[in-house]
C-alpha cells in the first residue's frame, strides 16, 4: 500500500488521540505509529519534534478552537470582559468536554504531576495573552511598577483559577457536569467581585478628601 503523502497537523493529533484511547498507552516509538498509519516518518518531524510536542499542542488547538468560535458571535464582541470569560469558560470546557475520554487520559495517565502541567505549557501561554486582552479593569494607582505587578498577579491568578475549574471539571460527576457549569459561573462572578474597585476607590478618593481637608485646615 502507498504511503500516505498529503498529512496535515491535525491528522497526527487525530492518529495520536485514537491511538492512545484504543491501546491506553502511548506509542513507543514515531516510527512504530507512522507504520501504523502508513505515513514516512519523517513526516512527522514536519509537524512535531515529539510526541511531547504533540501532546501540548492538542490543548493549544482546544484554545484556538474556542476562540475562533467567540470570535465568529457578533454578540460576544458586545460583552464585558466578565461575560467574555464567562463565555470563553463555557466554549472551552464544551470542547474538552467533546474531547473527555482524551484529556483524562492526558491528565491523569502520567502519576507525576509536573508531566500533567507540562501538557499544558502553550494553554498557559495562551490563556494569559486572552486574559490581558480582556482589558480587565484594576485599580489605577498611577504607579508603573505596582501596576505591572498587579497585572502579573491577575494574570496568575485567572490560571490558577482556571486550573481548579479544570480540576472541578475532571472530578464532575453530575450529569452534563452540570455542576461545573454552576461553578465556572459562580467562581468568574466572585473573582470579579474581588476585583471590583469601585468600592475600594471610593474609600481611597474619601480618605484624600479628609487628607486635604485636613492639610487645607492645619494651613
Amino acid at each position: 500500500m502507498a504511503k500516505k503523502k498529503h498529512l496535515k497537523q491535525s491528522d497526527l493529533v487525530t492518529y495520536y488521540m485514537d491511538y492512545v484511547l484504543t491501546h491506553n498507552q502511548n506509542p513507543k516509538t514515531v516510527y512504530a505509529f507512522a507504520k501504523a498509519h502508513n505515513f514516512e516518518e519523517q513526516k512527522f518531524y514536519e509537524f512535531f519534534s515529539s510526541f511531547e510536542s504533540l501532546e501540548e499542542s492538542i490543548f493549544e488547538i482546544f484554545f484556538s478552537n474556542a476562540i475562533q468560535v467567540l470570535e465568529q458571535s457578533e454578540e460576544y464582541q458586545t460583552f464585558d470582559a466578565r461575560n467574555k470569560l464567562l463565555s470563553f469558560y463555557f466554549t472551552f470546557f464544551e470542547i474538552l468536554t467533546a474531547n473527555r475520554s482524551y484529556v483524562v487520559y492526558a491528565l491523569h495517565s502520567d502519576k507525576q504531576h509536573l508531566k500533567a502541567v507540562k501538557k499544558l505549557r502553550p494553554l498557559r501561554s495562551h490563556f494569559k495573552v486572552y486574559i490581558k486582552s480582556l482589558d480587565i479593569k484594576t485599580l489605577d494607582l498611577q504607579q508603573e511598577q505596582i501596576e505591572k505587578l498587579m497585572d502579573k498577579t491577575l494574570n496568575e491568578s485567572a490560571w490558577i483559577q482556571f486550573l481548579i475549574t479544570l480540576k472541578f471539571w475532571l472530578d464532575d460527576q453530575s450529569p452534563s457536569f452540570e455542576k461545573t457549569d454552576i461553578f465556572i459561573e459562580k467562581s468568574v462572578m466572585a473573582s470579579f467581585d474581588i476585583i471590583d474597585t469601585t468600592p475600594l476607590k471610593s474609600l481611597i478618593d474619601f480618605g484624600k478628601f479628609i487628607y486635604k481637608e485636613k492639610i487645607h485646615k492645619n494651613g
